[in-house]
C-alpha cells in the first residue's frame, strides 16, 4: 500500500504536466478556418503562409487567402505589402463574427501573382459563406462618394450598389474625386475582399467588399443619361418615380418579449440575442411572455430588426431579469436591445409631449432613460415620476445605441423603460450639495431684495387698486345708464363681460344666455384652463343663464373672483329682466291676451301705416271685417271657457286663411279684422273673404262638443271705399251688418 502513493504522486503530476501543457500551433490556413469561435476564444497560437488579398495598413486591415480558405488578420504596423504578395503570419486567435487572427510577426516571403477571384452572389456574401475570400461583384453604382475613415484622416471612395439580391457596399483604396464622374447608374464589374458592417455584437448587418484599388472596378455599360441632367421634381412629388421589387423571404424567430410598444414595435430576447420588430398591430401583449413573430429581415438604422412583423403569444411566462451592467459594458455597443438595469445620480429630468426623460451619470458619463407615452387618440399621461435631483436611482430597459459600429469606441446610448416603475431611487441625495447651498444664497439674496421693495410695490400697488376701482365704477354707472336706455341688450352684456375681464386681469370671460347666444371672450379650446361659472337667477322661473370665467391653471383661485361673478351676475339679471319686461309690457299693449294675434290698437297703428304707404306709393289694400254669428250662445250654453277656447280656434283657422304678409287682429268681443296690404284688386279682398267664411264650415270639436260655427263678413278697399282708418273700419262694419241681416232674413 505504502508504495502505491509515491506512484500515484507520479501518475498525478504526469497528468497535470499534460493538462498544463500549451495548445499546438496550427500551421495551415484550411486548418486555422476550421476552428470555432468556443475554441479561439483559447487564443491558439497560429504560424502559417498565405497570400494577400487586401491591406490597409493606417487601419491594420489585412486579408489573406490559401486556396479556398481565407481570414481577417489585425496587424496594426504599417507594413508595406500589397495584393498578391505571399507572407508568414504568427499571431494567436481571437473570436469574432468568424475567428480572425492577432499578429505579432509578419514575415515577406515574396512578391507572388495574385489570387484568382470567385464570381459571388448577394446570397453567397450575406450569408458569410464567402467571407474574407476575393470574389467578382456584378452590380449597378447608386451612390458614389468620398469618405473619412474612422482610422485616420484619410479619405476614400465609397460605392453603394445593387446587386441581385440586395445592396452592397465598397470601400476603394483611393481618394480620386475625379474618378467619380459618370460612376452613378453605371453596370460594374468589382474585385474585392468579401466582408461585412457589423454591429456590436458582432452581427452581420450589411455585405462590404475592400477593394484595393479603382483598376478593380471595371465599368461594363455606364449608365444611359446623366443623372445631373434629369429635370427638377417637386419635393411633394418624389414618389412619382417610387418603385420597388421586394423579394426578400419571410422568418419566423422565437423569445421572450422584454419591451412592447403598441402600433411601433417590440424587443424579443433569447439568451444573448436581442431583436427589434417593427410591427403595425395594437395587439395587447405583456412583458414576459415568450412569443413567435414572423416579419421579413431588414437594416434599420444600422440595427439588425424585422419588419411587419405578425406576433403569436405563447402560453409560456418566463420574465427575463434586467442584466446589471455598467456604463463602459453598455457603450461597448455589445448590448443592442437586451434588457438591462444600470446605476446612476439624475442630473434632470423632463416630461414632453411624447415621452418622459430623466438624463443621469453613471461613472462620470452621462446617458438618458426615457419612457414613451402610449400612442392612443386622447390619452392622458398620469402624472410624472418625480425623483429628487441628486438622487442614486436603479434604471432598467431595453439598451438603445445610436450607432452599431463595434470599431469607433464608445457609443452614446439611452435606456429605453417599459413603465415608470423601472426607476427606482436606491440613495436619496445629500442636502449638502452645490445646488441647495445656491438655492440657500438665492433665497437670502431674495429676501434682501424683497426687503428693498417691499415699500415700492405696496405704494405701486396702492395706486393701481385706487385708479382700478375709480375706473370699474365709472364703467358700472355707465352700464346701469344703458340698462335704462335703448343700447342693445347684447351690447350691454359684453360690456359686462369685459369689465369682469378687466376686473379679474384679462381673465377670458363670457355670458351664456338661456336658450340664447353666448357672449364675450370664450377661449376656442377650454382644455388645461380653470373655468368658474356662475347662475344669473331670476326672480322667478328658471336661471336666466350662466357666466363663465376662465383662468390659467397656474393662477390660484382668489377671493376677488366670486365678487367680480356676483356683481357681474347682478347687472346681467338687471338688465335681462328690464328688456324681457319691457318686451312684455309692448307685447301686451299690441296682442290679444287670449288669441296671441294683434289687438284693435295694433290694427290701427299698422293702418295708418299702411295708408301712408299706399299714398307714397299709390297703392291700394283691403280690409276685412268679421264678426262671429250667434257667439252669445256659445257662452250662454257651453260656458264661458268654451267660450274662449273657440275664439282661440276660430282665431288659428282664420289665419291659416291668409298670407305671410296679411295681418290678423282681434278688435274686442267676438269682432276681428285682416288686413291685407298686397292687394290688386277688390277682387283678391273677395277671395280672401271667401277662403276666411268657408273655414267655418267644418264643425269645431271643443270639451267634447262639436260646435257648428258661421261668421258674418264685410270688406273695404282703400282708396275706393274710405281713405282714413276709421273711416276703413266703418265701411268694413257696415258691409258685414249688411251681410248678417242678409244672412238672418234668408233664415
Amino acid at each position: 500500500m505504502k508504495r502505491l502513493v509515491p506512484l500515484l504522486a507520479i501518475v498525478l503530476g504526469w497528468a497535470a504536466t499534460a493538462w498544463a501543457a500549451p495548445p499546438a500551433t496550427l500551421t495551415t490556413l484550411r486548418a486555422i478556418h476550421a476552428v470555432t469561435n468556443a475554441e479561439a476564444s483559447q487564443g491558439l497560437p497560429v504560424a502559417f503562409e498565405a497570400t494577400v488579398v487586401f491591406y490597409r495598413g493606417y487601419e491594420g486591415t489585412l486579408f489573406v487567402q490559401d486556396g479556398d480558405a481565407a481570414i481577417y488578420v489585425q496587424y496594426p504596423t504599417d507594413a508595406k505589402l500589397v495584393s498578391g504578395d505571399r507572407i508568414f503570419v504568427r499571431g494567436t486567435m481571437q473570436p469574432s463574427y468568424h475567428p480572425i487572427v492577432v499578429s505579432n510577426s509578419i514575415t515577406l516571403l515574396r512578391h507572388g501573382e495574385t489570387i484568382t477571384p470567385v464570381p459571388a452572389s448577394f446570397d453567397d456574401m450575406i450569408s458569410g459563406r464567402l467571407d474574407c475570400r476575393l470574389v467578382t461583384v456584378h452590380a449597378v453604382i447608386r451612390t458614389a462618394g468620398l469618405q473619412l475613415s474612422f482610422a485616420a484622416p484619410i479619405r476614400a471612395i465609397v460605392l453603394r450598389m445593387l446587386t441581385d439580391g440586395g445592396y452592397v457596399d465598397a470601400d476603394v483604396n483611393s481618394s480620386d474625386a475625379d474618378a467619380l464622374k459618370g460612376l452613378l447608374d453605371a453596370e460594374v464589374e468589382v474585385t474585392g475582399v468579401a466582408s461585412g458592417h457589423f454591429d456590436g455584437k458582432m452581427q452581420q448587418t450589411g455585405v462590404l467588399l475592400h477593394v484595393s484599388s479603382l483598376d478593380d472596378v471595371k465599368i461594363l455599360k455606364r449608365a444611359a443619361s446623366d443623372p445631373w441632367a434629369l429635370p427638377i421634381t417637386p419635393m411633394d412629388e418624389i414618389l412619382n418615380g417610387y418603385n420597388t421589387q421586394y423579394l426578400s423571404q419571410r422568418i419566423r424567430v422565437h423569445g421572450t418579449i422584454t419591451y412592447y410598444e403598441a402600433r411601433s414595435g417590440l424587443v424579443l430576447e433569447s439568451g444573448p440575442k436581442s431583436l427589434w420588430i417593427m410591427t403595425r398591430f395594437q395587439e395587447p401583449l405583456r412583458i414576459g411572455d415568450e412569443a413567435d413573430v414572423i416579419g421579413f429581415p431588414d437594416i434599420h438604422d444600422g440595427f439588425l430588426s424585422l419588419t411587419d412583423g405578425v406576433v403569436q403569444e405563447l402560453p409560456a411566462y418566463a420574465p427575463i431579469t434586467p442584466r446589471q451592467s455598467s456604463w463602459r459594458e453598455l457603450a461597448s455597443s455589445k448590448h443592442i436591445f437586451d434588457l438591462v438595469s444600470i446605476e446612476g445620480q439624475v442630473v434632470t429630468e423632463a416630461r414632453e409631449a411624447s415621452q418622459d426623460e430623466y438624463v443621469l451619470i453613471s461613472d462620470g458619463k452621462m446617458f438618458s432613460a426615457t419612457y414613451r407615452h402610449p400612442d392612443v387618440p386622447d390619452w392622458i399621461p398620469p402624472p410624472m415620476k418625480e425623483i429628487p435631483l441628486g438622487s442614486r436611482v436603479r434604471v432598467a430597459g431595453i439598451c438603445m445605441l445610436e450607432n452599431s459600429n463595434p470599431y469607433i469606441g464608445d457609443v452614446p446610448f439611452n435606456i429605453l423603460m417599459r413603465s415608470l416603475d423601472d426607476i427606482s431611487v436606491v440613495a436619496r441625495p445629500s442636502f449638502l450639495n452645490i445646488r441647495n447651498l445656491m438655492i440657500l444664497v438665492g433665497l437670502l439674496l431674495a429676501v434682501v431684495f424683497a426687503v428693498l421693495a417691499r415699500g415700492w410695490v405696496i405704494e405701486r400697488r396702492v395706486r393701481w387698486q385706487s385708479a382700478t376701482l375709480a375706473c370699474i365704477e365709472q364703467r358700472r354707472s355707465r352700464i346701469l345708464e344703458d340698462i335704462n336706455g335703448s343700447r342693445p341688450l347684447a351690447e350691454i352684456v359684453e360690456e359686462i363681460t369685459e369689465l369682469v375681464s378687466f376686473k379679474l386681469r384679462g381673465a377670458a370671460c363670457w355670458c351664456q344666455i338661456a336658450d340664447g347666444a353666448r357672449l364675450g371672450n370664450c377661449p376656442p379650446k377650454l382644455e388645461g384652463l380653470r373655468v368658474v361659472q356662475s347662475e344669473i337667477p331670476a326672480h322667478a322661473g328658471p336661471p336666466l343663464g350662466t357666466l363663465f370665467a376662465a383662468f390659467d391653471p397656474l393662477i390660484k383661485p382668489s377671493d376677488n373672483e366670486p365678487e367680480a361673478l356676483s356683481m357681474a351676475v347682478a347687472l346681467t339679471a338687471l338688465a335681462i329682466e328690464t328688456r324681457r319686461l319691457y318686451s312684455d309690457l309692448r307685447h301686451r299693449s299690441e296682442f290679444d291676451l287670449l288669441t296671441d294675434i294683434h289687438n284693435r290698437f295694433s290694427l290701427g297703428k299698422y293702418l295708418d301705416q299702411q295708408i301712408a304707404e299706399a299714398r307714397q306709393s299709390a297703392g291700394i289694400f283691403g280690409l276685412i271685417y268679421i264678426d262671429l254669428d250667434k257667439f252669445k250662445q256659445v257662452n250662454d250654453i257651453y260656458g264661458h271657457q268654451t267660450g274662449d277656447l273657440y275664439l282661440q280656434e276660430v282665431a288659428l283657422r282664420m289665419k291659416r286663411q291668409l298670407r305671410g304678409v296679411d295681418m290678423l287682429a282681434r278688435l274686442g268681443g267676438d269682432e276681428f279684422a285682416a288686413l291685407l296690404p298686397r292687394v290688386r284688386n277688390r277682387a283678391k279682398v273677395e277671395e280672401i273673404a271667401q277662403r276666411l267664411e268657408r273655414c267655418f264650415d267644418e264643425p269645431f270639436a271643443i270639451e267634447g262638443h262639436r260646435l257648428k260655427g258661421s261668421a258674418s263678413i264685410g270688406i273695404a278697399l282703400y282708396p275706393e271705399d274710405a281713405t282714413t282708418a276709421d273711416s276703413l273700419l266703418s265701411a268694413a262694419d257696415t258691409e258685414m251688418y249688411v251681410a248678417k241681416s242678409t244672412k238672418m232674413e234668408a233664415r
